[in-house]
């Protein structure tokens, strides 16, 4: 069953998986006392006079002009900004030794879960510094690879990534997205597998679409063309499910699902496996939505609604003889899997498939004739299998703890490969065979970081209003408690997202220099069902804030850094969390690294999907929600001639989920009131998105100047080496 709802806002910051050799830990360099960086001469950032009425209330927008981002000013203010930064980051010795060591890291090859489409397997390779990973495919498992796309031949800059999204039903032809410079804009176009031919099918202005197909085409999601020059900030309007027949023109795609009514609602469709019904999801935003779908045997079937209102998240997982097998939270925070009499649809009728468990349940998917329950225990992956009826219960044996991703398929399969990391194992692939219950490795990481030096462990520490809050810490073997620890505090916390352990090569360079890598699974996330989001969301905001300020007391506290060696990260939805910490508690950190983030909380609705963020964050034009976004906003909450931490501001030009403006007015806005001697930077990527499908190069680009930044900033900083790292004992 190919039916998913996809998550409207991803995770910004996407994981770098990598690895290293197996020999004791190294340094990457000798540790020695910081030497400042000092020479701040920022650009002179223009003030408007633009001020908003908010329910009586005035607010200053005096960078209200840093919004319009094709504006020959902006992007002069932003070619001086970048200048800023490069030349600070061009004083830091070791900056290029630390590029260096991260490019050996992540020079190994990164293999993607194999999956069977017809009589061939289908895989993602990145031979190791690839711009884009390589899509191939083999006939058989014996087979030799080709190259079915290779994205980097699409772009000499690597800024092009292709992900495949959906097969014909006879295997013959696949859908597939391409975007450009980390747009969340995609293209799709048909590639015919035999022969590899490009079909001249192509469908523009797509965005957060599948493609699922039926006999003679497929359906997919689009947004109407948006007018030249607003296609990075515009607000979108009008999501609507089409269905485009294969060889015909765009123009003649039938439109199948819209509410024009309510022109800020998501739209996806898919078919169940057996193609019998088609399932459309309405949401208001990116919290709880609508379900409907159509019996497609039955001639000018009409839409019936399975369950309606946007409080809860209930999804169609597959169609059994009459029956829809559906995931939900209704009654269930942390979920559970029924079966629903299409004929007797009320909850009164329901028949209990998988209950709901202690553990979030969060994702179940089919294969082989069997489903596939994905849990969370303690943010922790544990799988189960079940037959249909929810019997014959078994655990699947996984390494240890870690995220293990991909059991399910194709009703017919017979085995499923999965990857399985944690944050000390590089990602490994497994093929596990249904008959015998059994898994076997298949792919290993050839350059491995030997997991047996370091030290991956869960605590439980008190939030501020007695809440306890789950954190995984990762370091080296035998670190001293003596509070001379720098560490990188990482958190997200929002939009019922889960954050599970997962291998990053670019944290190699912080934990083989005696770092700290601490990550707390915030209330806002889904770690433990829907009540730890709703505790984290709308006018419960500040318990994320307080949840991630109470992790670095007990960092403090228990001796691992010091408020001086202490630095704070996240993207996006996590860049917004920074914000808010650093400008209510500026003291408690050393540095800070806002990526993407969410920065103005009175306007951020009103650019492209921002408007799809109000069922999580609330909006400025509900008076009592106005008062809370106001008090926690990080615009609006910085302060004139305050100490606030050494603060790197990362965004792109081509960011569409959250637009750059964001970065640009609270970095002006920070530049201006910092009131300490600590560096206040913007690093702006050119050709680049929110995160996705970034560029090899670009990538160690980035860390090597994040790393130079966080080890300068948290006295920490690294002696440089001739030419090269300089790698001892």
């Amino acid at each position: 069953m190919r039916i998913k709802f996809f998550n409207l806002l991803l995770i910004s910051l996407f994981y770098l998986l990598a690895s290293c050799n197996t020999s004791a830990p190294k340094s990457l360099i000798k540790m020695e006392k910081a030497t400042p960086v000092v020479n701040h001469t920022y650009p002179q950032t223009t003030k408007g006079s633009t001020i908003d009425d908010y329910h009586g209330i005035k607010v200053p927008d005096p960078y209200r002009w840093l919004e319009i981002d094709t504006a020959q000013n902006v992007k002069d203010w932003v070619v001086e900004q970048n200048k800023v930064t490069q030349d600070y980051l061009a004083k830091i010795p070791y900056r290029e030794a630390l590029a260096t060591r991260y490019a050996d890291l992540f020079n190994y090859v990164k293999l993607g879960s194999p999956f069977k489409k017809g009589d061939y397997y289908f895989f993602s390779k990145n031979d190791g510094l690839q711009n884009q990973a390589v899509i191939y495919y083999q006939k058989g498992l014996a087979g030799t690879p080709e190259v079915f796309i290779d994205p980097n031949a699409l772009s000499k800059a690597g800024t092009i990534s292709i992900n495949l999204l959906g097969f014909s039903p006879d295997n013959k032809f696949v859908a597939y997205s391409q975007s450009s410079a980390g747009s969340d804009w995609q293209t799709i176009k048909v590639k015919e597998i035999s022969t590899g031919k490009v079909l001249a099918d192509e469908l523009k202005w797509v965005k957060f679409s599948g493609a699922s197909w039926d006999d003679k085409g497929f359906f997919y999601s689009k947004y109407p063309a948006p007018e030249d020059g607003t296609e990075l900030s515009a607000t979108n309007d009008y999501h609507a499910v089409f269905y485009h027949e294969l060889g015909t023109q765009q123009s003649e795609d039938r439109l199948i699902f819209d509410n024009p009514e309510e022109p800020q609602r998501y739209h996806f469709g898919g078919l169940t496996e057996d193609k019998k019904f088609l399932i459309i999801y309405a949401s208001s935003g990116t919290d709880g939505f609508e379900t409907y779908y159509r019996d497609l045997s039955v001639p000018d079937a009409k839409w019936v609604i399975l369950f309606s209102g946007f409080t809860n998240k209930s999804r169609v997982v597959d169609h059994v003889d009459g029956r829809f097998l559906v995931i939900t939270d209704v009654d269930a925070p942390k979920y559970k899997l029924v079966s629903i009499d299409l004929a007797q649809p009320d909850k009164a009728n329901w028949k209990s498939i998988i209950s709901e468990t202690d553990n979030l349940l969060q994702g179940v998917n089919t294969g082989g004739g069997k489903l596939w329950a994905s849990y969370l225990k303690d943010a922790k992956t544990v799988i189960k299998r079940f037959d249909f009826d929810g019997s014959n219960e078994m655990n699947i044996e996984l390494p240890g703890m870690g995220s293990a991703s991909g059991l399910g398929g194709d009703k017919d399969d017979e085995h499923f490969f999965y990857s399985f990391s944690s944050f000390t194992i590089p990602p490994t692939i497994y093929k596990y065979d249904i008959a015998s219950n059994t898994s076997e490795e298949f792919f290993e990481t050839e350059l491995k970081l030997d997991p047996n030096h370091y030290v991956e462990k869960q605590v439980f520490y008190t939030s501020k209003d007695g809440t306890k809050v789950p954190m995984f810490l990762v370091h080296k073997k035998g670190l001293k408690l003596d509070g001379n620890n720098p560490t990188y505090l990482y958190g997200y916390g929002g939009f019922n997202v889960s954050l599970s352990p997962w291998f990053s090569t670019s944290r190699i360079l912080l934990i083989e220099n005696g770092g700290v890598f601490a990550m707390p699974n915030l209330r806002g996330g889904g770690e433990y069902g829907e009540e730890w989001h709703k505790a984290g969301m709308l006018d419960k905001k500040q318990n994320v804030f307080d949840d991630f300020i109470a992790a670095a007391e007990y960092l403090i506290e228990e001796g691992y850094t010091t408020s001086k060696k202490l630095a704070i990260a996240g993207g996006s939805n996590g860049g917004l969390l920074v914000g808010a910490c650093m400008t209510q508690r500026p003291e408690l950190f050393a540095a800070a690294f806002p990526a993407v983030g969410v920065m103005d909380m009175l306007r951020y609705h009103k650019f492209t999907v921002g408007w799809g963020w109000i069922p999580e964050y609330g909006s400025s034009d509900d008076p009592e929600q106005f008062k809370t976004l106001l008090d926690y906003s990080p615009l609006h909450n910085l302060k004139s001639g305050v100490d606030y931490p050494a603060t790197l501001i990362t965004t792109a030009d081509h960011d569409d989920r959250v637009v750059p403006a964001h970065s640009f007015k609270f970095g002006a806005r920070l530049q201006e009131c910092h009131g300490g001697e600590d560096p206040v930077l913007l690093r702006i990527a050119v050709d680049a998105g929110h995160g996705a499908g970034k560029p090899t190069a670009k990538i160690i680009e980035e860390q090597a100047d994040i790393w130079s930044f966080f080890f300068e900033n948290t006295g920490s900083s690294l002696k440089h080496s001739e030419g090269r790292s300089s790698i001892q004992p």
